[in-house]
């Protein structure tokens, strides 16, 4: 059996894992992901109890009851890069012994959902919404460093998105992957609207932000607005649905992310308050996760 090297997986004194600095009995099954850490004191308030709290630079961790049923949130800061470390992280505390430092012999397989925030890429999609992804393409390259990506992506919305797009050679390979369904039937409801989200590996120049800096391919948001395949489009930007999806499809876990619109990139509108609408939206994931 293979002993997974300390230079590997780093495990601190007291038993945490690196950077999460959990330990394997700290988490539930079911983690709540979210990218600002001030995200997770909002989503604990509404347990009824608090089991534990942890910090560690932006990842901030809680874990408690609701209804009966044991939630973990975790932040993960910004970026498919942090997202690589935490779903990592928190599939090493169910799937590894750390004892042994060798894979279990039984999975463990988590619900990862996203609670985030987003900019729409389609007129009709207004502000304060809630977009649920069903498919999420990655710009950022990530799962395409794993051996088996091609048995976790559907193959033939990426060849038709990369040939619609003209894709410049010099950017990442995109990968497109499913969130799980079971997941997804949990989230549905009045304001939950079902898209595609493209993850970007940054803010500006990836999400076809000009400031100082002219982009590669001035027209790219268009051509990404206008694609169409087997009656999806591409609804949304944000920046870390596609690493959630793909490592939880590589890892053997379910996944499903859920954000509130905040902006609306072709109709050049914003939320003028969306706090209390991501409050709603807390309690309508929670709702879905403990019911």
């Amino acid at each position: 059996m293979r002993r997974i090297e300390e230079s590997e997986l780093i495990i601190n004194p007291d038993g945490s894992v690196f950077h999460l600095h959990l330990k394997p009995e700290d988490i539930a099954e079911n983690i709540i992901l979210v990218g600002d850490p001030g995200r997770v004191e909002l989503i604990s308030s509404f347990f009824d109890t608090i089991e534990l709290k942890k910090l560690n630079r932006e990842f901030v961790s809680c874990t408690g009851t609701l209804n009966g049923k044991r939630l973990t949130v975790v932040a993960t800061g910004i970026g498919t890069d942090n997202i690589d470390i935490v779903v990592n992280e928190l599939d090493a505390l169910v799937n590894i012994d750390f004892e042994t430092r060798t894979i279990k012999e039984q999975h463990t397989a988590l619900n990862f959902v996203r609670i985030g925030t987003s900019g729409a890429l389609q007129k009709d999609l207004p502000v304060d919404c809630w977009l649920l992804s069903e498919k999420a393409i990655g710009f950022d390259g990530l799962i395409n460093f794993y051996a088996g990506r091609n048995k976790v992506v559907d193959d033939d919305f990426e060849q038709a998105f990369t040939k619609s797009l003209d894709w410049n050679p010099l950017l990442t390979a995109p990968y497109v992957v499913d969130a799980a369904p079971d997941l997804l039937s949990k989230l549905v409801g009045e304001n939950v609207i079902k898209g595609v989200t493209i993850s970007a590996p940054g803010f500006y120049g990836p999400q076809g932000r000009e400031l100082r800096l002219p982009i590669a391919d001035a027209n790219i948001n268009d051509k990404i607005t206008a694609f169409r395949y087997d009656n999806h489009r591409v609804t949304n930007y944000e920046m870390e649905c596609s690493a959630i999806y793909g490592l939880s499809a590589l890892l053997g876990h379910k996944a499903a992310t859920v954000c509130v619109i905040i902006a609306n990139r072709l109709a050049g509108t914003a939320s003028k308050d969306y706090k209390p609408v991501m409050k709603k939206l807390v309690e309508h994931v929670l709702r879905g996760l403990t019911k």
